[in-house]
């Protein structure tokens, strides 16, 4: 499906800004201040209170509220290509979910820190978060997920060959978890400060790269080969690492800390699955076989991600234990 992130035709929810100010408290406002300083026996008194609790409606320029969280900016980001009344969900769904992928990058990055620095309770503590925010966008299919072949058909055409793997947001998410590819930079060389970005990225540490340093400084017998690895190649699973995790769920009187990191990572790793798999039955409901606007093989090639599993050790490691 075209624009949907990481797949060959795929491309955040931004927070709930809270409750404004509604007419009812604007109208309360109003007679409260007139009851203030109108009013006789007790209403005026009455009217005074409202007008102490009453928001602050009366701003020079644009309200606080604007001014962090920038909505006017958010809500004039809809430039649609077509006349049909469906693909504002779908651009405003796949703009939603950029927001979240920065969202997850960011807590991915502080935990990859923290680890580098020995500090697990930091760590855990932004990967639970990632936790929640990897539901909130798996979520994100929903409005998506019972399009037909007829509706999408209605605007796929005005994407031209717009696809979701050229989404850089979600590629650092995926270079994050492991999942390297220089190729991935192409897309990019027309956007300098995209591509050096990513580029960064690609040579540095992964999450899982991050984790197993931590494991090797516990004095847990990672393999050098695995922590000397090219960091700009794709993780690829290690029987001694394996070993290491095995060891590690085989004794939890001794190994808490490091089980709930792996517990952690193994929310994660099962969320990133969850998504691609609702990536691919979205995309195979929307459009079949065909073949995506980025040119792949579409619903095969997303078959083949869905397949993969993140952190992998941590998932065969509980057949020896």
């Amino acid at each position: 499906m075209s624009t949907f992130p990481g797949s060959p035709d795929a491309s955040g929810v931004s927070p709930d800004p809270g409750p404004d100010p509604d007419t009812s408290e604007a109208s309360e406002a109003s007679g409260a201040s007139s009851g203030a300083s109108g009013g006789s026996g007790g209403s005026g008194g009455s009217g005074a209170d409202a007008a102490a609790d009453a928001p602050n409606l009366d701003f020079a320029g644009t309200t606080p509220y604007e001014d962090y969280v920038q909505a006017d900016v958010l809500t004039h980001l809809q430039h649609l290509r077509s006349d049909d009344p469906g693909e504002m969900v779908f651009l405003v769904t796949t703009q939603v979910m950029e927001l979240w992928f920065t969202v997850i990058v960011h807590e991915w990055e502080t935990a990859s820190r923290a680890l580098r620095e020995d500090r697990i309770p930091v760590a855990m503590d932004a990967l639970k978060r990632s936790v929640r925010e990897l539901e909130a966008l798996n979520h994100s299919w929903h409005p998506l997920a019972q399009l037909t072949p007829a509706q999408f058909n209605s605007y796929r055409g005005s994407l031209g060959e717009g696809s979701g793997f050229q989404s850089a947001m979600y590629r650092r998410m995926e270079f994050l978890l492991g999942e390297k590819s220089a190729s991935m930079l192409v897309p990019h060389r027309g956007a300098p400060r995209v591509h050096a970005e990513l580029e960064k990225a690609l040579h540095e540490p992964s999450l899982y790269d991050e984790v197993l340093g931590l494991l090797a400084r516990r004095g847990l017998p990672v393999p050098a080969a695995v922590l000397g690895r090219d960091l700009a190649k794709r993780y690829e699973p290690s029987p001694e690492v394996e070993a290491v995790w095995a060891g590690i769920y085989a004794d939890p009187d001794q190994n808490g800390e490091l089980i709930r990191l792996g517990e952690a990572l193994s929310d994660v790793a099962e969320l990133v699955w969850r998504w691609r798999n609702d990536h691919l039955v979205a995309t195979r409901r929307a459009m079949g076989a065909k073949t995506g606007t980025g040119g792949s093989a579409g619903v095969a090639w997303l078959e083949k991600r869905a397949q993969k599993n993140v952190f992998p050790e941590l998932w065969t490691a509980r057949s020896h234990v």
